[in-house]
């Protein structure tokens, strides 16, 4: 595949980097020899194969990563793939903490990247976790006993929607916590509204 053209707007974002500026810049070119569009996403520098997203380039406190949409159905021959939570069920990263890690794995990398595009073109798709698998805190479900008004509505949201709240509820390690949080979110759920609208 060709060489990829630079998005302006990712420039921007990386020259302004205020940590992790050389590893994205690696990453960036990387990524871009592998012939994927270039855009911005979320914030974060995001490549594309025929509109479908591939990788993306993020950075935290400990470290930056590649983190691959469809990582869950890629071979992972170097053990480079982690699950970033136990809840993420789809998307996989690839993590650096310098620069010399991603310049010693850069045969390996293109191969991922390059992995990552024929699971697209494949038309692979990621078996998600209905709501209905999640573990229904009993905080929340002594909530939904009480209010049959509530109970409808939390019906009637979208898997997605319920599973937030759910993994939102049950991610509380204290039960005044959970319970807290239902009281602050039924409002919401009352409204048909999810978690993040």
């Amino acid at each position: 595949m060709p060489k990829s053209a630079m998005n302006p707007k990712v420039d921007s974002v990386i020259s302004q980097s205020k940590s992790w500026r050389e590893e994205f810049e690696q990453l960036r070119l990387l990524i871009l020899d592998c012939g994927l569009t270039e855009d911005l996403k979320w914030g974060q520098p995001c490549y594309a194969f025929q509109g479908k997203n591939i990788v993306l380039i993020h950075g935290f406190k400990d470290y930056c990563a590649l983190l691959f949409f469809k990582g869950a159905l890629m071979k992972d021959p170097d053990g480079l793939l982690i699950q970033q939570t136990e809840n993420v069920q789809a998307a996989r990263q690839i993590r650096f903490t310098n620069l010399q890690d991603i310049v010693k794995a850069k045969t390996a990398l293109k191969r991922y990247v390059h992995e990552a595009i024929e699971v697209e073109k494949s038309g692979l798709k990621v078996s998600f976790k209905e709501a209905a698998q999640y573990a229904v805190p009993a905080e929340f479900q002594d909530r939904l006993d009480q209010s049959s008004a509530l109970k409808a509505a939390f019906e009637a949201l979208t898997s997605g929607r319920q599973k937030a709240y759910l993994l939102h509820f049950s991610s509380a390690k204290q039960s005044s916590t959970r319970i807290a949080r239902i009281e602050k979110c039924e409002p919401q759920i009352l409204e048909g509204k999810g978690l993040m609208d």
